[in-house]
């Protein structure tokens, strides 16, 4: 790395003495001569300047002619001088150390202590001088009037090199390097300088040290701790060493040697000067003396400096030095910056760096299309349009001849290789990390700019307007005007083949989760072909493109049943779950794409249906005209699972549907005489199971489809719906032939009336039972003449049960349509409490003794026993009755002695009362002098008096007389005449 970073000038020539010190102050130059002269050299104004505008503090780039000449400036021969601008002296070391003042150079003070000093050095922050003589280092302290001593210590050798560094002192002593603490004197030894060079201390702007070690110097910190990589590597040991940032320019017998303050310390430039002996740094050069010529090194501008590195491909250091522009410039520096960082990263690009490139395309803050267009393999949205490689925009910021510099592609075989590299996998990793980074503040935008226009169509502004320029992300197309939604498709887009290209799914299926953009139609066909079926699942639901997500979703859910492929990933439980969310915003699809799985997962599906609360009616409605045979397993698992969200008519329908599956089996048994009343399939135990805990059907609608000569359990259910309980009992005594259920209807009857009825009601169900077993012959009878009226009062004829199966012809379910079709029937409710003929008239033969006895044993409690033996034939013997009457008679003795008891402490209740009412009765009242009325004040004397209940208001009678009629208030008390007693 080489380049013009300083312009050799030279300022005097041909000094008549011998130079031995030199320094600047402004424009001008100090040159201490070996005579003990100083001579002031100032710009010769004669001569044309090649410098920039006159600046009095800097020096000018023309030579110098001599303006005066301080005789006997100082007795011996300088060494060096200093100029301190914050204080306004010159500081001089010749045989001591004297301070003049400028600009007129008379001397104030001469350190005496600091005679035979030779080396030292000066901290303007804090005014403090430190020096070196023979073994003796002294720290004195400038108070603005003058020098006062603070500390003196003694060191091992004469000091050859002597630095403040921070707090403490570092000295060269000999040929090792020490640390001095300023505060205590205390040496501590860092390392050796070498065998042949002198030690070298020279500080840096930063607080750091370069310690010179033969032709190295090494670079410590305010610790003298190497600092890492911190070595410059000289072609020679350097006489001195000045810093003027970003350089550190070294003074050699033969040259000057320019070299870079950042890692790697790299040669800058160099100057050939022989015989130079002097070096410092002025305000705006580095000057650099010989002995009887004075040469100034001004620096090149930066803009010039940045050109020639960039033109050289030294984009690190041309990057470095813009940082360094003035602040006024700031502007331009940005410009120059992205204009290197871009042609820095197709450098890197070209040369395989290729996340090194991205970086820096990064940080050229370069249009995404921009960086893409490199990538031939991305497709774009069909609205970007691709860029040049290079945008005039870029190479505006640089020299018209630095164009010519740039690699550029010649031949075909140049161009398979750059092809060739940038689809391979590493240009394609690259990318993705620069899109990640460089997406999250375009997805920003592009939301908040959705955002934005979302407001604005709910506060109704510009209400047209927003309609057209909402994005239709279902069909993947971005409002013309919607720039950073537009970004947002191409670098979202770009991701995602990047990321599949590279053979990374899951980062792909992650980025669809998310909040993106990607374009539809190529993201599509991409996951597609790649049988990236997650992604493309999320792609679909990204985009609100629902009813497509949800069509590939059956699909694999069929393909991984036929081939077991997919299997744990793609089931009925993924359309489920994907269902779920669309239940408020979208029923209707719902339903559509809940077939399926209602028939493989229903109960999982009934529950879609509760969480997302869909009505019922519209999912019955439904599925009766696209799917009927899941009707019914809909209805049923929903009254299983919540009874209250199904309504009558819907519990009437689900009836309906199970009824006319049990008739269509009824049919089809007796047409081939195989029926029995006792055969249960297990479509009659799901009817008999929903007529008993169903209460929202019509039972007549439903009792007029039953056959005369079957389903009897069925038909007593339905009696008893209606309240029809002798009918019911009947049935269960007669046709059935089964008592037992016939007392547990009327267990079940009686327990669930006992919270509502009175017991006396419900209780009449057994005696009716009774009734039924004295007089089997009656009730048959009764039961045979109530069906015979029922069916001959329905409309629609029933003859022939087998006519429920021809039904079928007609649209939809043809049985529930005969139902629902019915017209209703009324059946009285029977009088249970209508008194039977004695059974003795009936005849004992056809009497059901055994239940009778058996009835009366197990239900005494809840049977009118007055009422039972009445009814009883006369022959009963009671021996046969004990079982029924033993309790019965212990429970009505038990009641006796209770309601006795309750009696008598009743009355004994009613006499404490009547105590305390004669007690709150008997209380006086005194009339004195001073009582008055409290109607008419006047005072009571001894006329007649009536006093109210509360004990304490007294009136007279005749005033209470007067206003018996109307209501006294008195003291706050509301009291009526008619609780006024009167006293004579």
């Amino acid at each position: 790395m080489v380049h013009n970073a300083y312009d050799s000038f030279k300022l005097i020539n041909n000094c008549p003495t011998k130079i031995d010190a030199v320094e600047s102050y402004g424009s001008k130059l100090l040159v201490g001569c070996s005579d003990g002269s100083l001579r002031i050299y100032g710009p010769d104004s004669s001569i044309a300047d090649q410098s920039p505008p006159f600046d009095p503090l800097t020096l000018r780039k023309k030579p110098y002619a001599l303006e005066r000449t301080v005789e006997w400036f100082s007795k011996k021969a300088l060494l060096s001088m200093k100029v301190l601008e914050s204080r306004g002296l010159l500081l001089s070391l010749s045989e001591s150390i004297a301070f003049h003042r400028l600009p007129n150079f008379e001397t104030i003070v001469v350190i005496a202590k600091a005679k035979g000093a030779n080396v030292y050095s000066w901290d303007d922050r804090r005014g403090l001088l430190c020096f070196a003589r023979q073994k003796r280092v002294c720290i004195f302290r400038h108070d603005g009037h003058g020098f006062l001593e603070v500390k003196e210590f003694g060191v091992p050798d004469t000091v050859k090199s002597i630095s403040w560094s921070g707090e403490n002192i570092c000295v060269g002593v000999r040929k090792d390097y020490m640390i001095l603490n300023a505060t205590n004197g205390a040496l501590s030894e860092v390392f050796s300088s070498g065998k042949i060079a002198p030690p070298l201390v020279v500080p840096l702007p930063s607080g750091e040290l370069i310690l010179g070690k033969e032709n190295i110097g090494v670079l410590v910190d305010q610790n003298v701790k190497l600092v890492q990589a911190g070595r410059i590597c000289w072609s020679e040991a350097p006489i001195a060493v000045v810093i003027q940032k970003p350089y550190a320019i070294a003074l050699s017998p033969r040259r000057v040697e320019i070299h870079s303050l950042r890692v790697p310390y790299p040669l800058i430039q160099t100057i050939v000067l022989h015989d130079a002996c002097h070096l410092i740094k002025s305000n705006n050069a580095i000057v650099v003396a010989s002995n009887n010529s004075v040469y100034g090194l001004f620096p090149v501008p930066l803009g010039a400096q940045i050109v020639q590195l960039t033109a050289s491909g030294e984009f690190e250091e041309a990057l470095a030095l813009c940082k360094l522009l003035p602040p006024k410039d700031a502007d331009l520096r940005v410009a120059r910056e992205r204009s290197i960082h871009t042609r820095y990263a197709h450098y890197l690009f070209d040369n395989g760096c290729y996340e090194e490139a991205m970086e820096h395309f990064l940080a050229s803050q370069v249009d995404i299309i921009y960086v893409l267009s490199l990538y031939p393999s991305i497709v774009l949205p069909k609205t970007t349009t691709i860029p040049k490689r290079l945008s005039p925009d870029d190479s505006s910021c640089l020299s018209d001849d630095l164009e010519t510099l740039l690699p550029q592609p010649s031949d075909s075989d140049e161009n398979a290789a750059f092809e060739f590299k940038k689809t391979s996998h590493n240009t394609l990793m690259a990318l993705i990390k620069y899109l990640q980074k460089k997406g999250y503040n375009i997805v920003e935008k592009a939301a908040a700019e959705g955002m934005e226009e979302v407001v604005l169509d709910a506060i109704g502004d510009n209400f047209t307007s927003a309609r057209s320029k909402k994005s239709n992300k279902r069909h993947g197309n971005i409002p013309i005007n919607s720039a950073a939604r537009h970004m947002a498709a191409i670098l979202d887009t770009a991701l995602l083949q990047a990321l599949l290209l590279t053979g990374q799914p899951s980062a792909a299926l992650e980025l669809l989760n998310g909040l993106n953009y990607c374009d539809v139609k190529i993201c599509e066909e991409l996951l597609r072909n790649g049988n990236h079926y997650a992604a493309l699942l999320e792609l679909y639901k990204s985009n609100s493109m629902h009813r497509e997500s949800l069509k590939l979703l059956h699909q694999l859910v069929e393909e991984s049943k036929r081939n077991q492929s997919h299997a744990e990933e793609f089931g009925p439980e993924a359309i489920i779950e994907y269902l779920k969310p669309l239940c408020g915003t979208d029923p209707m699809l719902v339903l559509e794409f809940s077939l399926f799985v209602l028939e493989n997962r229903p109960t999982q599906t009934i529950e879609l249906f509760l969480s997302g609360n869909i009505p019922a009616d519209m999912v019955n409605a439904y599925l009766k005209q696209h799917a009927p045979n899941m009707q019914g397993r809909y209805l049923e698992l929903m009254l299983a699972m919540n009874e209250n969200r199904i309504s009558a008519n819907l519990q009437n329908e689900m009836v309906q549907i199970s009824l006319s599956e049990v008739l269509e089996w009824y049919s089809e048994l007796s047409a081939q005489q195989m029926w029995d009343e006792k055969a249960y399939s297990p479509t009659r135990k799901k009817l008999l199971s929903a007529l008993e805990s169903i209460s929202g059907y019509n039972p007549e609608a439903l009792l007029e489809h039953l056959p005369p000569d079957a389903l009897f359990e069925e038909r007593a259910i339905l009696f008893g719906k209606m309240n029809q309980h002798e009918l019911a009992l009947s049935l269960y005594v007669h046709k059935l032939h089964v008592p037992e259920l016939a007392l547990a209807y009327c267990d079940r009857v009686y327990d669930s009336a006992v919270h509502r009825l009175p017991v006396k009601s419900s209780g009449n169900l057994y005696l009716t039972l009774l009734q039924i077993y004295l007089n089997p012959q009656k009730t048959t009878k009764y039961f045979e003449n109530s069906i015979m009226n029922l069916v001959s009062s329905s409309n629609t004829s029933t003859q022939k049960v087998s006519s429920v199966a021809s039904l079928k012809s007609k649209v939809g379910r043809k049985k529930i349509a005969s139902i629902e079709g019915a017209e209703d029937m009324r059946i009285s409710p029977s009088n249970t409490d209508t008194t039977i003929e004695e059974s003795s008239e009936e005849g004992g033969s056809t009497i059901m003794f055994d239940r009778v006895l058996d009835l009366l044993s197990r239900r005494w409690d809840r049977i009118n026993g007055a009422y039972a033996l009445k009814i009883l034939p006369r022959e009963t013997k009671l021996q046969n009755l004990l079982p029924f009457l033993g309790p019965l008679v212990k429970k009505s003795s038990e009641a006796y002695r209770n309601s006795s008891v309750i009696k008598s402490l009743r009355q004994t209740e009613s006499l404490q009362v009547k105590d305390e009412l004669y007690n709150q009765r008997k209380a006086t009242v005194k009339i004195s002098r001073d009582s008055t009325c409290s109607l008419c004040d006047k005072k009571i004397g001894t006329t007649v008096f009536a006093i109210y209940p509360n004990r304490k208001t007294l009136v007279h009678f005749v005033c209470f007389r007067d206003s018996q009629n109307k209501k006294v208030v008195t003291r706050g008390s509301l009291l009526k005449s008619d609780d006024v007693g009167v006293y004579a």
